[in-house]
């Protein structure tokens, strides 16, 4: 009877926490708008149920697509035509209307519940896992860890890939752990299928198979005493093992694309083709192995096409961290933003169970490895790529940081019972610290640094601000009654803002210009703008005078909404923005071949920006396209000479063009 009792109370105490989980993931699922990726992931997701299409988002593989679009599937829905644009743009673009020519939020909510889903497995298994490996106390710290930690909290019921991963990334090492202890067929099964799962939630998934492989070379050189294996025989027990998990994870990430290669059905083609998109890889060797496994069809082709699209994405991001923009990826970003966004009770909790392990208060065993090379491999890798854009690329770090300091809180709690008082206080401090931010936990950071407030200063993009504001911003507008206001907002493009009911004018982002959606912008402004955080950083655009938004960073705001969105009110010189507008219209103007507008056009935004590069460049080539090379020439000189002096790192990716530019230039006019 006292068995029972006591598993009662265990699934009691679970099934509280998984309650906590459960109405955090609801209420902020509910509270705030959708986020940057959402509509692209949902549509691709419907699209892919209704259609086998798998080309409209190969960015990420299907798998949290597919079961968040599950809800979607019996509801009368307008869904969009597809029109064969550039795949970005399609699946962006497609997935605007998809979601804002119907019941948004709807659609939203049913897709985030769905998500969420990956967020009670992912506690379901921190907790029985560690139950496993360490008894029932450690498990309830690891699970209350990680129901209260704001980064899992933040993104787990979004309809993005991040959890998802993170659960079955978690999952394949636990499986493979079992396997190591006790080999049995089912227990390889699992492993091959948690390695499958993850492939098909994320292509950092792929990252599996050097980490098994690492925890396999683990299990060769500190072989299991349970075991009694001469090494010869376990090296090839190892080796076996791999190759049929490898074998089951392919097999597996074949079945999400229902067997079938061709990524897009019914003849249709990829914009562009995979053939000719894997060219602009920056390494030729990754071009030639991606190329050489579509010839032999080894993968699916979307599958394919989405590492391309990673591989292509490494070094195209800039970075925004500690408040300076670098041009590129920056080795100390994620240790940084861990260090920003971790609560700090985390960072105690680490630092407490590093020192006993240093000092040999408590001993490494082959769990902990487990729990410490995975997640290791994972930052370093994550520190060596160029895409640093968000914490969330490293969420797996908290899941198998939360089961490790479970393990260690435990241990020394057993050694000494004060330890409790400590620990529980270190928890409550980290719900509190939590609690406070919601609903905008994506803004999270940790007091040492200021706390939420001050996470933008620090870190950008989704760190602080992916444009779920908006029904916060919609409220501090009725509030105050403000209906005459521009908003420059990070989603712009990709978000249809009149849904929410902002009666803002949106201003042009990099991101909107990126999706080629007009927002007409003044050259002054009097009354009240609103600045996302995002745009506000200028991370973007650039520093300095790259960025339209710079001169706002001096100015106190009127209020903030949500940590992230930036009130102003006054008047306001935007030139600078305004030749943005223009400029956008002259481009738009010289794809109809009306050249003569278009160069009215160039020279207003050159006329309102004068020492910035593209509308130099802009006017130039339009005068070429009339035959005036003349004319032509000097506006190519001065945006060869801006884009040298003028944050010359972040312009000379511009210069070999402008150059080449000028060179034709010369040559027609005979000079």
């Amino acid at each position: 009877m006292q068995g029972n009792s006591q598993t009662w109370k265990v699934f009691a105490g679970v099934a509280c926490i998984l309650l906590v989980i459960s109405i955090q993931m609801v209420l902020t699922a509910n509270r705030n708008s959708i986020t940057w990726d959402e509509d692209n992931h949902l549509y691709a997701g419907f699209m892919s149920w209704k259609t086998g299409d798998f080309g409209i988002n190969p960015e990420h593989p299907p798998l949290v697509k597919l079961v968040s679009a599950l809800p979607l599937l019996n509801m009368h829905l307008r869904v969009p035509v597809t029109q064969d644009r550039f795949f970005k743009t399609e699946g962006f673009l497609g997935g605007k209307d998809f979601l804002f020519k119907n019941d948004a939020d709807t659609m939203l909510f049913r897709a985030r519940m769905a998500s969420s889903l990956f967020t009670l497995l992912l506690a379901l298994a921190v907790f029985f896992s560690t139950r496993k490996l360490f008894g029932t106390g450690a498990a309830f710290i690891a699970i209350a860890l990680l129901a209260l930690d704001p980064n899992i909290i933040a993104h787990s019921a979004l309809v993005t890939t991040d959890i998802a991963l993170s659960l079955f990334l978690f999952l394949s090492v636990y499986a493979f752990y079992r396997y190591s202890k006790a080999p049995s067929a089912w227990k390889l099964i699992a492993v091959g299928l948690s390695a499958g799962l993850a492939l098909g939630s994320k292509h950092t998934g792929i990252l599996v198979f050097p980490i098994l492989l690492l925890l396999a070379i683990v299990e060769i050189i500190r072989p299991d005493e349970d075991l009694k294996v001469a090494r010869k025989r376990q090296i090839i027990r190892m080796v076996a093992a791999l190759v049929v998990a490898s074998s089951l994870a392919i097999v597996m990430l074949w079945s999400f694309y229902g067997f079938r290669y061709a990524a897009r059905p019914a003849g249709k083609m990829l914009n562009p083709p995979l053939s000719a998109f894997v060219q602009g890889l920056p390494r030729p060797h990754a071009t030639k192995l991606i190329s050489s496994f579509a010839q032999h069809k080894l993968l699916p082709e979307s599958y394919l096409y989405g590492l391309a699209d990673v591989l292509s994405m490494d070094g195209f991001y800039r970075s925004y961290v500690l408040g300076k923009t670098y041009p590129h990826g920056v080795w100390f970003y994620f240790p940084v933003a861990f260090a920003i966004k971790s609560t700090l009770t985390f960072l105690i909790l680490l630092g407490i169970s590093l020192l006993a392990f240093i000092t040999r208060w408590l001993t490494i065993k082959k769990e902990h490895l487990y729990l410490i090379i995975p997640p290791l491999f994972y930052l370093l890798v994550a520190m060596s790529s160029g895409m640093n854009i968000g914490v969330r690329h490293i969420l797996p770090l908290y899941v198998f940081g939360a089961v490790l300091l479970g393990a260690t809180s435990w241990s020394l709690l057993r050694r000494n019972r004060q330890w409790a008082y400590i620990l529980a206080a270190l928890i409550a401090f980290q719900a509190i610290s939590s609690f406070r931010t919601y609903p905008a936990f994506l803004a999270y950071g940790n007091e040492l640094w200021g706390g939420p407030s001050n996470t933008y200063k620090y870190l950008s993009d989704s760190n602080s601000d992916w444009g779920q504001q908006l029904k916060s911003v919609r409220k501090y507008l009725e509030r105050r009654g403000i209906r005459d206001c521009y908003f420059v907002y990070f989603a712009g493009g990709v978000v249809d803002t009149d849904y929410y009911n902002i009666p803002c004018k949106l201003l042009p982002t990099a991101d909107s210009l990126w999706v080629n959606a007009e927002f007409p912008a003044p050259e002054r402004i009097t009354g009240t703008i609103l600045i996302s955080a995002g745009d506000l950083s200028g991370f973007e655009f650039g520093p300095g005078p790259l960025n339209p938004y710079e001169q706002f960073r001096s100015i106190r705001p009127t209020a903030v909404i949500d940590y992230s969105v930036f009130v102003y009110d006054g008047q306001f010189e935007i030139p600078g923005v305004a030749a943005l507008w223009h400029a956008q219209r002259a481009q738009i103007l010289m794809g109809k071949k009306d050249f003569a507008a278009a160069l009215d056009e160039a020279r207003k935004a050159q006329s309102l920006a004068p020492d910035t590069v593209n509308p130099n460049a802009l006017l130039g080539d339009i005068l070429m396209s009339l035959q005036r090379p003349a004319e032509a020439k000097p506006f190519y000189e001065k945006a060869i000479s801006l884009a040298k002096t003028v944050e010359p790192e972040f312009q000379a990716g511009q210069i070999p063009k402008l150059e080449n530019s000028l060179k034709q230039a010369q040559g027609s006019s005979g000079q």
